[in-house]
């Protein structure tokens, strides 16, 4: 009995012993890292996630917890070691002898375009009793782009003269004399080489070769986030704009491949930058098209200021020589009117409506 008493008492100095060591040193000397093995995906594609730890003194570690906030649409493939609570936090076990580490890698389905960012992690460790154990949180840095779904061109309706190129179109930025529509009445200006005499002479007027444009063109594509006229502040429909950005890129990915020149603009704003419209000027290559898609994944779903201040910059600044393709949710007599100024200085407008199913439909201006 009295031997039983001993023993008990040994064992609870000893238990208290080193609860009191593991609480000052357990975590002293654990080095934890965690990262994407890709810097960025396209929506759908699949990513590492590589977490590694070491424990770095004699002292062993019996269990490590580590936790995480992670985004629901990083979709973890494998549940071993990790658990999942109400879709937002991530944990990992890990049981580390003296001078070892662990690197372990999760497969992750990228389920959304966004950028994600895994500031920290929170580490708890114990002893073998389980009498107390002990918490921090380390400062981590992993982040990852998920580039918006890629559609083929064919899956997204558009007009045709917006993207082909070379081609003979309604107006456009150059003026090509070898290509010649019809005729017209003599303006003042128009030089004296472009007089049709035959058609002069049919009608008892002056009339001249009507020369149409050769496309070169500039595309800027338009995203309004604006589900009505009169939204107020938040996005109600933000699956409708995901799609219109998914149509955005796929309209922009396929353009550069042509050797089109394209731009982006958009009155929402970067995620984690300052609340102020995007407007990126047309370039080609794939380097423009890479920060496109990088633009676009960041993107937040938030209003920085109505479509209509967002146009009216443009109007402001005196624009010309673009095609400009609007994406949006509506469209209004004030939108219609704003396009038809942007038109009058020398662009072309075509605004393309965003209907509930997340389809695409030529808009009929107004005046029609």
């Amino acid at each position: 009995m009295i031997s039983l008493l001993w023993f008990i008492v040994i064992t609870f100095i000893v238990a208290v012993i080193q609860s009191s060591i593991y609480r000052r040193w357990g975590l002293s000397k654990v080095e934890y890292t965690r990262y994407f093995n890709k810097r960025a995906v396209f929506e759908g594609d699949f990513v590492e996630m590589i977490e590694s730890i070491q424990n770095k003194k004699f002292l062993p570690l019996p269990w490590l917890r580590i936790e995480s906030k992670i985004d629901a649409n990083l979709e973890f493939q494998r549940q071993s070691n990790l658990d999942i609570k109400h879709e937002q936090f991530h944990k990992s076990l890990f049981s580390l002898m003296p001078y070892t580490g662990i690197k372990r890698r999760h497969k992750i389905r990228c389920r959304k375009r966004d950028f994600y960012t895994l500031n920290s992690a929170a580490l708890t460790c114990g002893e073998l009793f389980g009498i107390q154990d002990t918490s921090k949180t380390m400062e981590i840095d992993a982040k990852l782009i998920v580039y918006p779904k890629i559609l083929p061109i064919d899956e997204v309706p558009l007009p045709s003269h917006s993207l082909q190129g070379d081609v003979v179109v309604r107006r456009w930025i150059v003026d090509d004399p070898f290509i010649i529509s019809g005729v017209r009445e003599y303006s003042y200006g128009d030089p004296l080489n472009r007089i049709n005499w035959k058609a002069t002479a049919r009608v008892g007027r002056l009339q001249v070769h009507n020369n149409d444009y050769t496309a070169q063109p500039r595309i800027l594509i338009y995203l309004n986030v604006d589900i009505s006229e009169d939204m107020w502040d938040a996005v109600t429909d933000k699956e409708r704009i995901e799609k219109g950005i998914s149509y955005a890129a796929s309209i922009a990915n396929y353009a550069i491949s042509m050797g089109i020149d394209v731009g982006f603009g958009s009155n929402a704003y970067i995620k984690g930058g300052e609340i102020e419209p995007i407007l990126i000027e047309p370039a080609g290559g794939q380097k423009q098209l890479l920060y496109l898609l990088e633009i676009m994944a960041k993107l937040e779903i938030m209003r920085s200021t109505t479509f209509y201040t967002f146009l009216e910059r443009d109007i402001q600044r005196g624009i010309t020589g673009y095609d400009i393709l609007i994406l949006t949710c509506f469209t209004s007599e004030r939108l219609e009117a704003q396009a038809n100024i942007l038109r009058e200085n020398g662009n072309s407008v075509q605004i393309m409506i965003l209907d509930k199913d997340g389809d695409l439909e030529e808009a009929y201006p107004w005046a029609r």
